[in-house]
């Protein structure tokens, strides 16, 4: 994985939207627009527990979340409760990547690729 701001490449395959990359190696867009109404209360569209229903299937043992070059993606309050139900893992994106390069166990990530 490669990450500049703007982008992220996962298995070869550049990136300039915000991805999650699932148990199974898929990557896909977040669905950003489930948390589109908070994103007045918190100034950014924030993380959402709206967006983490997959997980429940999925079973990860440890979830990633990517903050940003910045780290300026809020996280919730019920997402940090949802999230609770897991190790978790909140770091910068650039941080983050190299954290989770190094993961054997079943994982997700959530890249937030701006800010």
């Amino acid at each position: 994985m490669q990450a500049s701001f703007g982008s992220v490449q996962v298995f070869g395959e550049k990136y300039e939207t915000d991805i999650v990359v699932h148990v199974d190696g898929r990557v896909t867009k977040r669905k950003k627009k489930k948390s589109k109404e908070f994103k007045l209360i918190y100034g950014h569209t924030p993380l959402s527990e709206n967006e983490l229903d997959f997980l429940g299937d999925e079973k990860p043992e440890v979830v990633y979340v990517g903050t940003g070059y910045d780290a300026a993606l809020p996280i919730t309050e019920k997402a940090q409760k949802a999230l609770a139900k897991f190790e978790t893992v909140v770091l910068p994106t650039p941080e983050l990547i190299e954290r989770f390069e190094l993961e054997k166990r079943a994982a997700v990530a959530i890249i937030h690729v701006t800010c």
